[in-house]
């Protein structure tokens, strides 16, 4: 195996969900609990803790008073994702993995901790919403469309857009510039 100095970097994502908590887990025990005393990459774990503003979503009058509340919940959920992220390490005897708590949205963190870290792979779980899915939004109803030509789509409803399902992950396989592993948990037959 390589030395430290020469390992090449894993980044895996990870949030509060049992998703992430799933797929790292997944990674420790086929990449890291195998290889013990050695193992094939530098484990960094990064938690992209958003923004209070960006966790409310609101402004105006009052809104500035309830940011520092939403911003120590999150700080107070942070802690959280890393002490089980650093538990789940310790479980697996993997004692030297790095654990980052970076504020922005995961999207670009995760990328971002790519490029930071020089990794070779970044890892992310998937909530298992399905693939992502393509909309256009075309009204059918000739009355209310208010285009000249009947027969064509109205241009302002004819949107075609990604709802993005799976955002994170799907942003990274799109834009890290390194290989995406997303890691999904089994569902359960019944």
């Amino acid at each position: 195996m390589a030395t430290t100095a020469e390992k090449q970097a894993m980044v895996v994502g990870i949030d509060d969900s049992e998703h992430s908590t799933y797929a790292l887990q997944w990674i420790l025990d086929h990449f890291f609990a195998p290889f013990a005393s050695n193992p094939p990459f530098k484990l960094v774990i990064v938690h992209a803790k958003p923004t209070a503003s960006s966790a409310v979503g609101l402004a105006g009058p009052g809104a500035a008073d309830v940011l520092p509340y939403v911003d120590a919940d999150l700080r107070k959920i942070a802690a959280r994702v890393v002490e089980k992220a650093k538990e789940l390490c310790l479980s697996k005897s993997v004692h030297d993995a790095v654990v980052e708590v970076v504020e922005g949205d995961a999207r670009n963190v995760l990328c971002d901790a790519v490029e930071k870290h020089h990794a070779s792979i970044l890892a992310v779980g998937s909530h298992g919403y399905g693939a992502i899915k393509r909309l256009a939004s075309f009204d059918p109803n000739p009355k209310t469309r208010s285009d000249q030509s009947k027969s064509e789509p109205n241009p302002m409803l004819l949107d075609c857009k990604r709802a993005v399902l799976g955002s994170v992950s799907d942003y990274c396989s799109h834009h890290a510039h390194c290989s995406v592993m997303i890691v999904k948990k089994p569902k359960i037959k019944h």
